[in-house]
């Protein structure tokens, strides 16, 4: 199981991936509008340096054409660095260009997925991995939830390599759900791992914990001073 933040902030990559269980971190160019008027390569160089090369780090490209999704490719792989998974929508030119990418043995994560035939085009291009967009698929009143398990079927069956990295999350139930039917990772944005944390009924559990221990062993007190 893979959590990956789905955000461009330095500020939030630094604090999450220093406690959490951070596989890598994802974006794209609504995400990077986000962080304003950026020395985009420099950006994305300085999030390698806080993940390390043992995390994964995923770059959309911009252009809507085969011979520009390539251009983009190299671009991205030249000026950050030749491990960075490449993540292209799936549509044809997109379709065409994962075949290419993937000929040439670059990391490839295939995107804007809403369907199972997509996920199925992609699994079979060879990508590493395909990113179904779930909150975007239960407003268009696709079931994400069956859409993921038979996506993680045909990856069974055809016992491709290929995993599933669901995005687009509203709340932590969806990334369960996602989990639960067959996801091997899941990126989300910070407000979903707070909304997971901040729940009144954990800070109570540690709350309870901590006076319980503290009418015995008195106030302040910790195992480390005993």
């Amino acid at each position: 199981m893979e959590f990956m933040l789905d955000t461009a902030n330095i500020t939030d990559i630094k604090k999450f991936t220093d406690y959490l269980p951070i596989s890598g971190v994802t974006s794209n160019p609504s995400i990077v509008k986000k962080e304003g008027k950026i020395d985009f390569f420099q950006h994305m160089k300085d999030i390698r340096s806080i993940i390390g090369e043992h995390r994964s780090l995923h770059v959309q490209v911009v252009a809507t054409d085969y011979e520009g999704i390539i251009q983009d490719a190299e671009t991205i792989l030249t000026k950050i660095d030749q491990k960075v998974f490449i993540k292209i929508p799936v549509n044809e030119p997109g379709l065409k260009a994962i075949k290419e990418l993937k000929r040439r043995g670059v990391n490839v994560t295939a995107t804007a997925i809403y369907t199972k035939f997509q996920a199925y085009l992609a699994i079979a291009a060879g990508a590493d991995y395909i990113a179904p967009y779930f909150n975007r698929m239960e407003n268009l009143n696709i079931d994400p939830r069956e859409a993921i398990f038979e996506m993680a079927e045909e990856i069974a069956r055809t016992k491709s390599e290929t995993k599933i990295l669901a995005a687009s999350f509203k709340n932590v139930g969806q990334v369960n759900a996602a989990l639960e039917n067959g996801s091997q990772a899941a990126t989300m944005g910070v407000d979903i791992i707070q909304q997971a944390l901040a729940m009144p009924s954990i800070a109570q559990a540690v709350s309870d914990f901590t006076g319980d221990w503290e009418v015995i062993f008195g106030e302040g007190t910790t195992i480390t001073d005993l």
